[in-house]
């Protein structure tokens, strides 16, 4: 072990025999003990091997869940601390607590090129706390197990939070190289992008996007439009959707987003039919999705899709495009018979010669839960959040930390 690091890694210097704390973005999907996606494990993976491989005394801290500021055993990090000791190829400890007798007996215990994994971070209140001294107070103890901060959690960067934030303050610090990654990448969405550049956005509420929406009309070619919020951008348009989620405070918004649009040559493609359900859900009683015209959907009808016919518009919108970012799935993927808009963007971006960017969240779990293999896209996210309020163009507070 040389102690050298690479890349954003280096600028800590040699690292042999160092404790580094690193704040990794461990958030994965749990089934009581099991885990069902273990993508953001996978890809915390190389920062953490690069640090122990160059003799660093590795500790890693995160956070699964929401819990309230307390120990919740449903929210452990004990099972994710077990899979990456098996990604890793070498034991990883775990210490039952977070800066408490067990996390210092831990760190102390551990020998160059050792890796520990903390308790979860949100145990402790003050992680999340709103006040700059509960904050503070919390990452004294977080940065009095270490002498260098890596910060390599990139679904967390949008946060003040103690582990992301305050702890930067405290140690000599660096980017991961997930975070660097990243952030390089979100760059090239942004500055000066390949074109034509195409956008595409889903999931649930027009309301979430609104940021994301507003600044990419100005910087994207063409903009696709799928999932729940679509339904709010047809009512916009003067169409009856008939239970769809329905968003009425932002009709307003919508009909202006259009009208900037047309007036800045930004080509906004909407579904022309989707699939529905009346009765959904119901129980065990199998879906019955049914293709109807997005303007001339049943009153009682929900809409969960795109449809066919949308499907194959968006794709052949795609299929020119040198940059794509996508984020949010176009139906409820999640349920096969609602599953089929989502799994034709995903293929369409398959095909895409050039940089392809799955925007972390839900999008990133239909890619993995379709079976789309990984490396058949240019880069998956692994903060859907974080990239969101980045292509905002909000400051993201864990990455301005970082550069001071």
């Amino acid at each position: 072990m040389t102690g050298s690091l690479s890349g954003s890694l280096a600028r800590l210097g040699d690292v042999r025999g160092r404790r580094v704390l690193v704040r990794s973005d461990l958030n994965v999907p749990l089934d009581g003990s099991s885990i069902s996606d273990d993508g953001r494990i996978r890809a915390s993976v190389p920062t953490i091997r690069a640090l122990s491989d160059a003799g660093a005394r590795v500790v890693v801290t995160a956070h699964l869940g929401r819990p309230k500021g307390e120990p919740d055993p449903a929210y452990s990090l004990r099972p994710v601390a077990a899979r990456l000791g098996e990604l890793l190829g070498r034991p990883v400890a775990f210490a039952t607590d977070t800066v408490g007798e067990s996390a210092t007996a831990t760190v102390a215990g551990l020998q160059d090129g050792d890796v520990a994994v903390l308790e979860n971070v949100r145990f402790n209140a003050d992680e999340t706390s709103k006040d700059e001294g509960s904050r503070g107070g919390f990452a004294d103890q977080l940065a009095g197990l270490a002498d260098a901060f890596v910060s390599d959690g990139f679904g967390v960067v949008h946060r003040r939070q103690a582990s992301v934030y305050d702890v930067a303050l405290r140690l000599p610090h660096a980017m991961g190289t997930l975070v660097a990654a990243e952030i390089d990448v979100l760059r090239r969405l942004t500055v000066d992008p390949a074109r034509p550049y195409v956008v595409v956005l889903g999931g649930s509420k027009v309301s979430d996007k609104l940021g994301v929406i507003d600044n990419l009309l100005g910087k994207a070619d063409k903009l696709l439009i799928g999932g729940g919020m679509v339904f709010t951008f047809l009512a916009a348009q003067g169409h009856q959707v008939g239970r769809s989620l329905l968003e009425e405070d932002q009709l307003d918004v919508c009909r202006a987003y259009l009208q900037r649009a047309q007036e800045s040559g930004v080509e906004i493609i909407l579904p022309t039919d989707v699939v529905v359900d009346t009765t959904f859900p119901s129980g065990d009683r199998e879906p019955t999705p049914d293709v109807v015209a997005a303007d001339a959907i049943p009153a009682d009808a929900l809409g969960l899709d795109i449809g066919p016919e949308s499907g194959k518009a968006f794709a052949a919108a795609l299929s020119d495009a040198r940059t794509v970012f996508w984020n949010g799935p176009m139906g409820v993927f999640e349920v096969e018979a609602f599953a089929e808009g989502t799994r034709a963007v995903a293929q369409a971006l398959t095909q895409v010669d050039g940089l392809t960017v799955v925007g972390g969240g839900d999008s990133a779990a239909a890619v993995r839960q379709l079976g789309f293999d990984e490396g058949a896209f240019g880069h998956i996210s692994t903060g859907g959040g974080a990239s969101l309020e980045y292509l905002e163009g909000k400051e993201l507070p864990g990455i301005a930390v970082l550069e001071r």
